[in-house]
């Protein structure tokens, strides 16, 4: 199902094409991309629910207050981030490249990838995902691009 995001994200993100195809014409051309349908149908659904994400009142306790919120993570969640994923998220949020509100939108979104543990790049391109589809972010979306495709110059000591 990553595989499809991320083929969706690439194809889609610096594209003049319409983002907001219709179904059948996505599903037929993810087809012809190779991938499968129950897959395909997996992908698109973790689509929908991000983009809900944004009009629900699922973390109302977060519009409140989006900058005063700890994020303390549960046994199963370290298993699942490990220690430099879980610190590459508090850098981004102390970086304010997220805040409290995107960040529970970005866990939401990684643990609806079912996977039973997520590497830092995934974590990154998730990020990402979840910035271009929050209005208002394209500065955070620009500094997260920065971070991710910009490497370092030199080895700092």
């Amino acid at each position: 199902m990553f595989d499809i995001l991320m083929y969706l994200f690439e194809n889609y993100i610096h594209s003049e094409a319409e983002v907001f195809v219709e179904h059948n014409e996505l599903t037929d051309e993810l087809l012809r991309a190779g991938f499968n349908k129950p897959e395909i149908y997996k992908a698109l659904d973790w689509l929908e629910q991000l983009a809900d994400l944004q009009h629900s009142d699922e973390f109302p306790y977060l519009n409140a207050h989006p900058h005063h919120a700890v994020r303390i993570f549960t046994d199963s969640e370290c298993q699942m981030l490990s220690t430099e994923c879980r610190g590459f998220l508090m850098f981004v949020e102390q970086v304010g490249v997220i805040n409290s509100a995107t960040r529970e939108m970005v866990m939401d979104r990684l643990f609806a990838l079912d996977k039973p543990f997520i590497s830092l790049d995934d974590l990154k391109w998730v990020v990402l995902m979840v910035l271009f589809n929050v209005p208002g972010s394209e500065q955070a979306y620009a500094q997260m691009e920065e971070l991710i495709f910009d490497e370092p110059a030199e080895v700092l000591h």
